[in-house]
């Protein structure tokens, strides 16, 4: 492991509406929201991408350590801040990169076509340059969801309600307002994650402990690949 990389602790949790309405009022007044989210909220839409042969998919599926997903990812169906984003499974933990993308940018990627000037890029964006030319990385699914952030400067702890998820694979459309999308967990069930970097403070412990409430292994991305596809990549 790259020392000089912050890898993070992830916990993630499947949880009914009530529950999520339990943690949220133990939260309030105690966690501050993301200074970003608006009211609280904002829905975050996120294209994935795989190669030739499938590999981020099969790589989730069976556990391989360590493993990348690159995504493209917009807030609220805004265009006018679009970043690229590499998040790296390692050892049980997770380190994620991202840069922002111009709006050509982002057309080249789309279009597979080739970047200007790609020396003067960021380098997650040369990496990603160099994987669609050598492994045909490609638009694979795209993961939207409505997600209720805080976040806590101690231990760099954020914890996120995540409603709603769904999948679309109309990559056409990604900035419409009214993407068409499906859900992919049955009605009711959402998703609660902890993030932190080595600490996770003794009292968000005790705010997070629901009597049938279990940790689970739970990909957005897998899921919602496995859906669009019917289970047969």
């Amino acid at each position: 492991m790259d020392e000089n990389r912050k890898f993070r602790h992830e916990l993630k949790y499947q949880c009914s509406e009530a529950h999520l309405a339990i943690i949220r009022n133990r939260l309030q007044g105690v966690i501050p929201y993301d200074r970003h989210a608006a009211n609280g909220q904002y829905t975050i839409r996120s294209m994935y991408f795989d190669n030739f042969e499938n590999r981020c998919f099969h790589g989730n599926e069976s556990g391989t350590d360590p493993r990348e997903k690159f995504r493209i990812r917009i807030y609220n169906a805004d265009d006018s801040r679009i970043s690229l984003e590499c998040k790296r499974k390692e050892r049980g933990k997770t380190y994620k990169i991202s840069c922002l993308l111009s709006k050509e940018e982002y057309a080249d990627i789309i279009s597979g076509g080739t970047l200007v000037s790609i020396d003067d890029k960021a380098p997650l964006l040369r990496k990603f340059s160099v994987l669609q030319k050598t492994e045909l990385f490609r638009p694979a699914v795209i993961v939207e969801y409505d997600r209720t952030p805080y976040v806590y400067k101690i231990g760099n702890v954020r914890i996120t309600l995540d409603r709603n998820i769904r999948s679309s694979n109309d990559f056409a459309h990604f900035f419409d307002d009214n993407l068409p999308t499906r859900p992919i967990m049955p009605k009711g069930r959402h998703l609660l994650e902890v993030k932190y970097d080595n600490l996770l403070p003794d009292f968000i412990k005790e705010i997070l402990q629901l009597g049938d409430l279990q940790q689970t292994t739970f990909s957005k991305y897998y899921l919602c690949r496995k859906y669009s596809t019917g289970g047969t990549l």
